[in-house]
């Protein structure tokens, strides 16, 4: 008989390690902002997710960290993996979560939706998983801020109109302000709210 880890798609085979080199991978992306990292950890994502946002919240997310996803994704494959490995709770209210993905191409929603956190506890901001078509072949931006020896280029492809302006006003109201992971297939790169947008070209 099938069992559900059959039926959604194989989560961590040896959860403590592989969690534990997740994690390390996922701390080096946002240290070393727009440096992409590979996640070369085998699972099987469900449809809607990329393996390394799989692996991301597979990693970060447990029963107390609530999620929000796209409605498509919320009430789909994606929504009950997540259910499954993770125990999480997917939320409505975009402000109300801890992890957040997104479609890089759509235009909705924006990052001023989620929680910035505030003045008190700016750790309690969400961190944005962005999904994009590549991460590079892309509109080109200057990166500049702590973990970047002088500034750093990336070049994702698959994002709305806009976007970097968005991640500029982000950038803005730091010490507040959300952080972002930006992935396709395997690989992230990590972009923390302390990271400034210098340019695009």
């Amino acid at each position: 008989m099938a069992t559900n880890e059959t039926l959604l798609g194989a989560g961590f085979s040896d959860p403590v390690f592989q969690s534990q080199t997740a994690f390390r991978a996922l701390l080096a992306a946002l240290s070393e902002p727009g440096q992409a990292r590979e996640l070369a950890i085998a699972v099987e994502p469900p449809a809607g997710l990329q393996r390394a946002t799989a692996l991301a919240l597979l990693t970060l997310a447990d029963y107390e960290t609530p999620i929000w996803l796209p409605a498509a994704l919320r009430d789909g494959p994606a929504g009950a993996w997540l259910r499954f490995h993770c125990g999480a709770a997917l939320v409505e209210d975009p402000a109300s979560a801890a992890f957040a993905v997104i479609d890089g191409a759509m235009p909705e929603p924006k990052l001023a939706v989620f929680n910035p956190g505030d003045d008190q506890f700016p750790d309690r901001s969400t961190t944005v998983i962005v999904q994009c078509a590549a991460l590079t072949g892309g509109e080109a931006v200057t990166l500049e801020g702590p973990g970047i020896a002088g500034t750093r280029k990336i070049a994702p492809s698959g994002l709305r109109p806009g976007f970097w302006a968005e991640l500029a006003a982000n950038g803005a109201l730091y010490p507040c302000g959300v952080d972002l992971i930006l992935s396709h297939g395997a690989y992230l790169i990590g972009l923390p709210r302390s990271t400034q947008i210098l340019e695009t070209r």
